[in-house]
């Protein structure tokens, strides 16, 4: 009977914790959009989202150039990071020798816990000048948010997919290999397929960092609110428009900031979206 109430007892604590995460998301969804969406409305649906000019002194609220700015540097971000952190999941997983797994396995791990303003910090004072000095320019640009960004992405795609690929049954690699496979072809061919919902799983958690990132892409994109012009032009996100501008905001302008919110909100979902519809036809 004691085991009995003790298992009721955690349930309802399971329940209330579950309950309480969907309120708290509830109310955050609530604030955005009630504030949000209004906003958008005032400004007219096609002149927000399609505009290409931001000039809250005069009310001109057009946030087409921080959309493609986000989606640029994520996509450079996925280029650079993705492969990067799946190969060394591979290696992590399947060809580390034992006495530098614990060294190497560390390191990846520590990048996670490195703060935004840290990368940002190191971007602006090792990336930028290189760039600056081999491509001209202020060096604060696309080029420099997408180098970061990957690399910030690296631990959480490495990790994942490294688990991945050890929850992968023994079974597929000594398959493969009776059948005269190598390992390196067995472990790219077989096993890596096998994880690919994992991996995906991992480069889905990469993504959502790199688009919701804003402290790093602030100090290295150059915050231009224009359409991007060349890899070594500077950018501005979303997110960075939200928060630069945030501080002294009022009025219509605080609510078109809100409003640009919404649309990262409706973009990240979208994506997710877009991940999942994949996911589950690889399978």
């Amino acid at each position: 009977m004691a085991g009995a109430g003790k298992e009721n007892t955690m349930r309802y604590v399971f329940l209330f914790s579950a309950c309480l995460s969907v309120g708290a998301v509830i109310l955050i969804c609530f604030f955005i959009f009630s504030n949000g969406i209004p906003a958008i409305i005032k400004i007219g649906f096609w002149d927000f989202i399609f505009g290409m000019k931001w000039t809250p002194e005069i009310e001109v609220f057009g946030i087409f150039p921080m959309i493609i700015g986000s989606i640029v540097i994520t996509i450079g971000a996925i280029i650079l990071g993705v492969p990067l952190g799946v190969i060394t999941a591979v290696f992590l997983a399947r060809f580390c020798p034992p006495k530098i797994y614990v060294p190497m396995k560390r390191g990846v791990e520590l990048l996670a816990g490195i703060p935004s303003v840290v990368y940002g910090f190191f971007g602006l004072t090792a990336i930028v000048p290189v760039i600056r000095h081999y491509a001209g320019g202020s060096g604060s640009s696309i080029l420099a948010a997408s180098i970061v960004l990957a690399i910030m992405i690296l631990p959480t795609i490495t990790g994942t997919s490294e688990a991945a690929l050890r929850a992968v049954p023994s079974c597929y690699y000594e398959g493969s290999v009776a059948l005269g496979a190598c390992k390196e072809r067995s472990v790219f061919f077989v096993e890596l397929k096998a994880a690919r919902s994992g991996i995906v799983a991992g480069i889905i958690l990469g993504v959502g960092r790199a688009i919701g990132e804003t402290m790093a892409v602030i100090m290295v994109a150059g915050n231009q609110a224009v359409l991007p012009r060349g890899l070594t032009k500077g950018i501005r996100t979303m997110t960075a428009n939200i928060v630069l501008e945030m501080g002294y905001a009022a009025g219509l302008h605080r609510q078109a900031l809100i409003g640009t919110a919404v649309v990262l909100f409706f973009f990240i979902l979208v994506i997710n979206m877009i991940f999942m519809i994949a996911k589950k036809e690889g399978r």
